[in-house]
């Protein structure tokens, strides 16, 4: 076969088909069409030799069936591939099929890939989500409004007493869920056995104080094996999550964790540490809209996913990515996006008027920063975001609770820089 054989704009790909959208610029000496015949060929079973092969695999063999319009970052192209092409239930072969070895093909100046539509048969051979946003009132007492979640600041230093310390605070204020950051795992600062244990008994204690359901994302991020022993520990603990660095760690330890983690009733907090490496340049790379979709398959039940241009840090497509992780998946449960990273009481009113109430909310310098301290900074959270799910500004219901007009007035209602 040669590489002419991988191109047909008249193909219309069918059900069975894995869809992908590629956006390309192509290598010098070669136009679109070209280079798009060489992503199909080398991503399924072609070569840079012609071939003829006693055996007939065309039916093996991805096309480059639709050509874009320009744009500043390239054409966007996309690519079908025959569903038989897949190890059904393989996150690692798939992605090396359709994010491998054309991330590096010289017939591509660059190349990302930006969406994929996935045929119902390959889709249903990965598991899913457990929950999904079912975490709000299965697991937590949140009800219609987002869950609370934050991490004491600093993320790492912090002795397991400090800890747990600032976590008592968080809860009482009103925040649902302890967090764990991408980098604590298990330091002699802070032993993952001794935080598990005191936070969740701590926890207890605080239910009984408050009367809701409070829990700990637990970062169980390791060598495989040792985070399935630790996932078996929180749950020996009475713990209901964990928290995966799904990136770090990679998609074969993901799955392994979401096979174990079925047996333990423990719900999946995705963090996404490192998929800037993948998804920050508009041009190359894989986008986060794909991420947060292998990782629905896989079967987190919470992903990170940005703050629509608020907060921090850069974002892709967020409400974009939320819908697609809300949207129907062949009976496959939703997952809960999770807004993070510099967020604070003063813009919550704008964040959930960007993304909606059926996400998860995670503040924290915006908390632990407050001139009065932790709790009083998770109250004034807590009031922003029950200010606006009652349909009242934040100025007016700082009027009674002083908290919140403290955090106005401390931050504003801007975003950090």
């Amino acid at each position: 076969m040669e590489y002419a054989d991988f191109l047909d704009e008249s193909y219309e790909p069918g059900a069975e088909d894995l869809v992908c959208t590629f956006r390309i610029a192509p290598g010098e000496g070669l136009s679109v069409g070209e280079a798009a015949a060489r992503v199909a060929s080398e991503s399924s079973n072609g070569t840079w030799a012609a071939l003829s092969p006693e055996s007939d695999v065309r039916q093996y063999s991805a096309l480059a069936c639709g050509i874009g319009g320009e744009g500043p970052h390239g054409t966007d192209i996309t690519v079908a591939y025959p569903e038989a092409l897949f190890e059904y239930g393989s996150l690692p072969q798939v992605l090396s099929c359709i994010a491998g070895n054309i991330m590096g093909m010289k017939a591509v100046d660059t190349i990302r890939l930006l969406d994929c539509d996935w045929p119902e048969g390959l889709a249903d051979s990965f598991p899913g989500p457990q929950y999904g946003s079912d975490v709000r009132t299965e697991i937590l007492d949140a009800g219609d409004r987002p869950p609370l979640a934050t991490v004491p600041k600093p993320k790492v230093g912090l002795s397991t007493e400090e800890h747990v310390d600032i976590a008592e605070a968080a809860w009482r204020g009103g925040v649902d869920l302890l967090k764990d950051d991408e980098n604590l795992t298990d330091q002699d600062f802070n032993p993952f056995e001794r935080r598990v244990a005191d936070a969740l008994e701590a926890r207890d204690r605080i239910e009984d104080e408050t009367g809701e359901r409070k829990d700990y994302l637990v970062n169980i991020t390791a060598e495989t094996d040792e985070m399935l022993r630790r996932a078996e520990y929180v749950a020996d603990q009475g713990g209901s999550f964990v928290m995966v660095d799904i990136i770090t760690c990679g998609w074969s330890g993901l799955q392994t964790v979401r096979r174990r983690t079925e047996d333990l009733d423990l719900a999946i907090h995705a963090h996404r540490a490192m998929h800037a490496a993948f998804d920050r340049l508009p041009q190359h790379g894989v986008s986060m809209r794909c991420l947060a979709q292998f990782a629905r398959l896989a079967g987190v039940d919470h992903i990170h996913t940005g703050t629509a241009g608020l907060g921090k840090l850069e974002n892709e497509d967020t409400p974009g990515i939320n819908e697609w992780l809300r949207s129907d998946l062949y009976g496959h449960k939703d997952v809960l996006p999770v807004a993070s990273g510099g967020l604070h009481p003063g813009i919550v009113d704008q964040l959930l008027d960007a993304l909606g109430t059926n996400i998860m909310v995670q503040a924290g310098g915006g908390i632990h920063g407050h001139p009065d301290g932790t709790e009083a900074g998770a109250r004034a959270l807590r009031a922003a975001v029950e200010a606006h799910g009652d349909g009242e500004s934040l100025e007016t219901r700082a009027e009674s609770v002083p908290e919140l007009k403290t955090a106005l007035d401390k931050w504003g209602t801007d975003s950090p820089r």
